[in-house]
């Protein structure tokens, strides 16, 4: 206190280090370890998925793709999501006959009479199954040759839809994937964009454009083709009678109406057939909009064999 009474008051400054010790740095140390958290977290989701689930994501994220996939079920992903057994087998409704290739019986009686005839055998120190094994090989060679095919058209495919704008919105609901048949190309409803209008066999207009494109890629392949038409689990019967039966079975046949307007002769349907609700797509949700779809497989099958080819 002054002499004269006066109050004086001394501020005293602290030092200048209080900012190196306040809380900012730890948000940036938790957005660093973050980052480093799903860094590796990808990198191993990605030494762990195999490469056809790569493919499904990346199909899945594109903006405009169809989704491939190599398992049996087929799954909107691409991946392993609908379990091992696939779609469940069931009856069928078929409206279009077979056409049976000729049965091996009748294959092996036309060799031995072609022997029989003078064709040539086996020559002296030759093992006759030689003949066999060669033929067993090149029925083996016919999946890999057939599949470099299939995924020529599976590429057109997409090519065509991101080149259409009237069809390019549907990209999510083309599935393309292999089985044990052949190729399966498979159009899936989605909610608020199906493929007929309900309860009928009447296609969309942007279906019948789908169809038609595919039908022109499908052409330059030889492969027989198979058209299934499927239903969700609901149960359905109109006025007429009509069941999900019949109207499966409608379906592929109108299916098969607009491939044979894009090119397909008829001799190359091997068969049209009505399933129902039988083989889901999505077993675990059966009236999930996905069930209802349209089945288009090129069949896996020998080519023809060469001149002077002897079985």
């Amino acid at each position: 206190m002054a002499a004269d009474g006066a109050i004086i008051i001394k501020r005293v400054k602290k030092g200048g280090h209080g900012g190196h010790h306040g809380g900012a740095w730890k948000v940036a140390y938790a957005d660093f370890v973050t980052a480093m958290m799903a860094f590796f977290l990808l990198m191993w989701l990605i030494n762990t998925t195999t490469p056809e689930q790569k493919r499904g994501i990346a199909d899945y994220f594109a903006a405009q793709s169809i989704s491939q996939t190599s398992s049996g079920s087929g799954g909107i992903l691409a991946g392993k999501i609908l379990g091992t057994d696939g779609a469940r087998a069931g009856g069928v409704v078929s409206v279009a006959d077979k056409n049976t290739p000729p049965s091996p019986s009748s294959t092996t009686q036309e060799s031995d009479t072609t022997n029989k005839r003078g064709g040539s055998t086996p020559a002296e120190g030759q093992d006759p199954s030689s003949q066999t094994k060669s033929d067993d090989d090149l029925q083996r060679s016919v999946p890999s040759t057939q599949n470099g095919q299939f995924e020529a058209a599976a590429e057109s495919i997409r090519q065509a839809m991101q080149s259409m704008p009237d069809i390019a919105a549907l990209s999510r609901q083309v599935i393309v994937d292999q089985t044990p048949d052949g190729m399966r190309i498979q159009l899936v409803d989605q909610d608020g964009r199906p493929m007929f209008k309900a309860g009928t066999s009447q296609l969309m207009p942007y279906a019948k454009t789908l169809l038609t494109e595919i039908g022109k890629i499908v052409d330059r392949l030889p492969n027989r083709i198979a058209i299934s038409g499927h239903t969700d689990g609901q149960r359905f019967e109109a006025n007429d009678g009509t069941t999900n039966w019949e109207l499966s079975a409608a379906r592929a046949n109108a299916a098969r109406a607009m491939i044979e307007q894009g090119g397909v002769k008829d001799d190359r349907i091997y068969s049209v057939e009505g399933k129902a609700g039988s083989e889901p797509l999505l077993p675990d949700d059966p009236n999930a909009s996905a069930n209802r779809r349209l089945s288009i497989v090129l069949l896996n099958e020998a080519p023809p064999a060469p001149p002077g080819h002897k079985l």
